[in-house]
């Protein structure tokens, strides 16, 4: 499922930064052959939480894609807890 990246949630409390080198690979990668691995996302209540791919989710933020390909798993709030 494609999803606006302005419609995905990113963790709040994001403990490291991400490896500008691994960004850049996946940024160099997607360009050519595109994402290969969806991001997979919560959603709860129609709204949408990224809890992986922050890596492939900042390559698409960089290449300006409006766009990302995510595996949508299905929650509650409690889930979110």
């Amino acid at each position: 499922m494609e999803i606006p990246l302005e419609d995905i949630r990113r963790p709040l409390m994001r403990t490291r930064a991400n490896d500008p080198d691994k960004v850049q690979e996946l940024m160099d990668s997607i360009r050519v052959i595109g994402l290969q691995v969806p991001i997979d996302v919560l959603e709860v209540d129609g709204v949408y939480y990224g809890f992986s791919g922050c890596h492939r989710y900042e390559a698409h933020q960089r290449l300006g894609l409006p766009t990302i390909r995510c595996k949508v798993r299905r929650g509650t709030k409690e889930t979110l807890r």
